[in-house]
Formats: structure tokens, C-alpha cells, sequence
């Protein structure tokens, strides 16, 4: 009877943080939501299904692969190098900074806010699929 309360417990007590990292993370542009990715990796554009962020980066877009996010950060398109997101959230393409995702979820470019991510950012795995968003799907962001 204690062993199933103490799991219990537990489970309680860890429920908030499991439904808080399959919730998924809201972009906003204007105060309006643009996008979400959802805990699953599936990314929504205006509510409809776009793509998909996988496990390993890979970003694909309408079923097909357009580029990856790699472990460290280095952005590929279609296999060639094109920018990089830095662990601190600093986006970079072709080598220059170009905008950033800050801890708060502020989302900027060449200094202006551009959007947000909500919630954000716990880690860089986090920074990563939110930066997907912006190359993949952005037109006007990278």
C-alpha cells in the first residue's frame, strides 16, 4: 500500500512537467499565433500541417526533406551548409549574425523583434526546432 502511494505520488508530481514537454511550443508574429510545434515534432502553419521536425533534425516539408539541424546547431539545406543556431540562441546564415531567439521567447532579427516562442527555451534541443520553424517555413526570416 505505501509503494503504490509513493508512485502515485510521483506520478503527480511529475504529470505537470510530462504534459509541459508534449505541449508543444507556440510561434507568434504580431500577437497573433503563426505556428506551433507540437510535442511530436509536427509543425503547424496557420493551424494546418506543414512538416515535421524528426529526432535526429531532419526538417521535412509537405513529406519531403529540405534540410536537418544538425546536433550542433549547423543549418543544412538540402545537404549544404547555410548558418547555424548557437547554443546562447544566435542566428546565423552564411557565417553573419542575422537575428536571435532569446531565453524569454522574444524572437529577433537584425535587431528587431520579429516574434516569439512560447514556451521557450529550455535547452538547445528547444532553440533548434524553433529555429527549423524560422528557416523552413519563414519566408522572411532567413
Amino acid at each position: 500500500m505505501l509503494k503504490s502511494g509513493i508512485i502515485l505520488l510521483f506520478l503527480a508530481a511529475a504529470a505537470p512537467v510530462l504534459a509541459d514537454r508534449s505541449a508543444g511550443v507556440d510561434i507568434r508574429r504580431g500577437g497573433s499565433l503563426w505556428a506551433r510545434i507540437d510535442g511530436d515534432g509536427a509543425i503547424r502553419i496557420n493551424g494546418s500541417l506543414a512538416g515535421r521536425c524528426e529526432e535526429d533534425g531532419s526538417v521535412r516539408k509537405d513529406g519531403l526533406l529540405v534540410g536537418k539541424i544538425e546536433s550542433d546547431g549547423t543549418i543544412r539545406i538540402g545537404g549544404s551548409l547555410a548558418g547555424e543556431i548557437e547554443a546562447d540562441g544566435r542566428v546565423r546564415k552564411n557565417g553573419s549574425i542575422i537575428g536571435g531567439i532569446e531565453r524569454d521567447g522574444t524572437i529577433r532579427k537584425n535587431g528587431s523583434i520579429w516574434g516569439s516562442a512560447d514556451p521557450c527555451c529550455s535547452d538547445h534541443g528547444e532553440l533548434k526546432r524553433i529555429a527549423a520553424v524560422l528557416v523552413f517555413f519563414a519566408e522572411d526570416y532567413f
